[in-house]
């Protein structure tokens, strides 16, 4: 057992930070030792020689031959064409334009009034960053209030919708870089179909943010929406939140976007640093690597002791897990690599899953999230001399010695208080790790076959639908007969099939929760 001073001495050794803002990465009980960082030292530095070159404008997507440039969306003097920086730099300055000239009124619904809720539709990272920072910087005191359609869930969208209310107050945000994203596509019309039925004009009340030239950037000039922002091809949905995707709802939110900004250029430089030990992204790669001998052999949870927190966990679902999880590497080998990444928040987690943390299965690490500053004012004590802040951090630290007594390993990031500009760093923090990662492995963490593989197969899905519904007539006809009708496997048909008899008015079917007795017919 170590002692206190050699415990002291352990956090010391394996701490880095980025002094302004506080951004502390402290990995004291992350069961490291030198030599773990020194034996991956070559692996790290010639990562580290990779990010230079793509900041510089490498070609990182081999499939599609694009740059990666999200790192100059905060820094746009690094971009390597003058013509970049200068759609960078308008792009964040007409986004400042349009969120003030909503919350002024000077953007109004034509119907008469203000612009009060936004109601964006988007999936993946056009949805999940937008959500995080609404959760962290919306509430009471926002100018505007989101509400996010990010599935193609009819109910869903239905109850969402709903609860909106009348829709005369409401600014409608597409976000999709092709403009063919189907669940995006479906929550656009589903949602211009209710500014509709409520007798509202929808081009007047809807933004879209695309890629210049898109099928969603074409219906907007043609129509005559409010105003359209860009996405590029060389900025992928998992790191496009200090793009217009994440900027313009944040800032119609309220958010300070520029400090949001200046917080992950800081963190952009802290992790340039060509010292291994002191640069946070190499840091948390390494203890990734070490956790998962290289190979994701454990899941990291990750825990943040703060409410406004909770959708990190989720955040950081998508962008570590569709940036690693691949099934070849760069030379075309086999080897499933990837990190799962799951989470809630701290303390609740206490009271579910931290038990089979500590007590369980062996086949995670924890990263805990910390912010010192428990509210921004008031001071109110549950019992003498503590306050329910106290409660919160004497819990993390209780969690962390629990598990570490237990030989189960953690890090945790701390920060002063949750601001844009500490949560700009540690978005860009987890960006770089993860490119960093990725390099240590050898596979490209800037395409996604998988994603693209099924939505390939939706496609598919979508297509025999339509001929099942042609083959389908006034007389019964059961699977096996419809199926050999359109060419396909029964067992394809039957899923389609029963999901149009519980849908369809037209369609009707006997049996239907009986694959060999069912019969369906279309009237």
């Amino acid at each position: 057992m170590p002692t206190p001073t050699d415990r002291f001495a352990q956090y010391l050794r394996f701490r880095s930070v980025l002094e302004d803002p506080f951004v502390e990465l402290d990995l004291g009980h992350a069961g490291l030792v030198a030599a773990d960082v020194d034996r991956l030292r070559p692996g790290l530095e010639k990562a580290l020689a990779a990010m230079q070159k793509l900041e510089a404008g490498a070609i990182a997507n081999a499939d599609e031959q694009r740059m990666v440039g999200h790192f100059w969306l905060r820094a746009p003097g690094l971009a390597p064409k003058p013509e970049l920086e200068d759609l960078i730099a308008s792009t964040i300055a007409g986004v400042e334009a349009f969120a003030q000239a909503v919350h002024s009124g000077r953007i109004a619904p034509p119907e008469g009034g203000t612009f009060t809720k936004v109601v964006l539709v988007g999936i993946g990272g056009s949805a999940l960053g937008p959500m995080l920072l609404a959760d962290a910087f919306g509430g009471p005191e926002a100018p505007m209030t989101l509400c996010v359609l990010d599935n193609t869930d009819p109910e869903g969208i239905d109850l969402a919708i709903e609860g909106l209310g009348s829709l005369q107050d409401a600014l409608v945000v597409v976000i999709s870089k092709s403009g063919g994203t189907p669940e995006t596509r479906n929550g656009m019309l589903e949602v211009e179909r209710a500014c509709k039925q409520q007798g509202l004009a929808f081009a007047p009340r809807a933004v879209a943010v695309t890629q210049p030239g898109s099928a969603l950037h074409q219906r907007a000039q043609r129509d005559g929406w409010a105003m359209t922002f860009p996405m590029w091809d060389w900025v992928g949905g998992r790191t496009s939140i200090t793009s217009a995707v994440g900027l313009l709802p944040g800032a119609l939110l309220g958010m300070d976007l520029r400090a949001f900004l200046a917080g992950a250029a800081a963190m952009d430089d802290a992790t340039r640093r060509p010292d291994v030990w002191q640069n946070p992204a190499t840091m948390l790669a390494a203890f990734w690597h070490h956790e998962g001998n290289g190979v994701g052999e454990r899941a990291m949870v990750v825990l943040p002791y703060k409410d406004r927190l909770l959708l990190l966990s989720r955040y950081l679902q998508q962008l570590v897990m569709e940036s690693l999880g691949k099934e070849l590497d760069r030379h075309g080998k086999v080897v499933n690599q990837g990190i799962a990444v799951y989470g809630n928040k701290g303390s609740t987690d206490q009271h579910a899953y931290v038990q089979q943390l500590r007590d369980g299965r062996h086949d995670f690490f924890a990263l805990f999230v910390r912010v010192l500053q428990d509210r921004q004012q008031g001071h109110f004590e549950v019992e003498p001399g503590v306050t329910s802040g106290d409660f919160l951090d004497g819990l993390w630290q209780g969690t962390r010695t629990a598990l570490h007594d237990k030989g189960r390993r953690s890090g945790t990031i701390g920060i002063d208080r949750l601001d844009e500009r500490t949560l700009g760093a540690i978005v860009a923090l987890f960006e770089r790790a993860v490119a960093i990662y990725a390099e240590l492995i050898d596979v490209n963490a800037f395409h996604q076959p998988g994603v693209e593989a099924g939505k390939k197969a939706a496609a598919v899905v979508l297509a025999l639908q339509q001929k099942l519904l042609a083959a389908l007539g006034p007389v019964a006809q059961d699977v096996r007969a419809l199926a050999a009708k359109v060419g396909a496997d029964p067992a394809d048909c039957w899923p389609i099939l029963q999901h149009l008899c519980a849908n369809r008015p037209e369609v009707h079917g006997t049996a239907v929760h009986e694959p060999l007795r069912a019969s369906f017919l279309r009237r």
